[in-house]
C-alpha cells in the first residue's frame, strides 16, 4: 500500500492530501529513510513523522485497504 494512503487509513493523517504534502516535505521517514508518498508501506515497517517539534514513530502491524474508525488504531502500535 501507499505511504500517503496508509497514512490516512490508519488516521494519523486526517486527510491524504496533507500525508502527501508532508511526504514531499521530507517529514515523513520509513525505516530510517526519507521516503515520498508513493512508497511501499507493509507490516513491520517503522514510520517516523515530524509535526513541528515533535516526532511521531510508529510500527505498521497491519495493512488494509479500508478500516473503520475504530480499527485504526489496530493498524500500528506508537513505540
Amino acid at each position: 500500500m501507499r505511504l500517503d494512503k496508509f497514512l490516512k487509513v490508519s488516521r494519523l493523517i486526517k486527510r491524504r492530501t496533507v500525508a502527501n504534502e508532508a511526504c514531499d516535505a521530507g517529514r515523513v521517514l520509513v525505516n530510517d529513510r526519507t521516503a515520498k508518498a508513493s512508497t511501499a508501506v507493509k507490516a513491520g515497517d517503522i514510520i517516523e513523522i515530524q509535526f513541528g517539534t515533535k516526532a511521531v514513530r510508529v510500527e505498521v502491524l497491519d495493512v488494509q485497504e479500508t478500516v473503520k474508525k475504530e480499527g485504526a488504531a489496530e493498524l500500528y502500535r506508537y513505540l
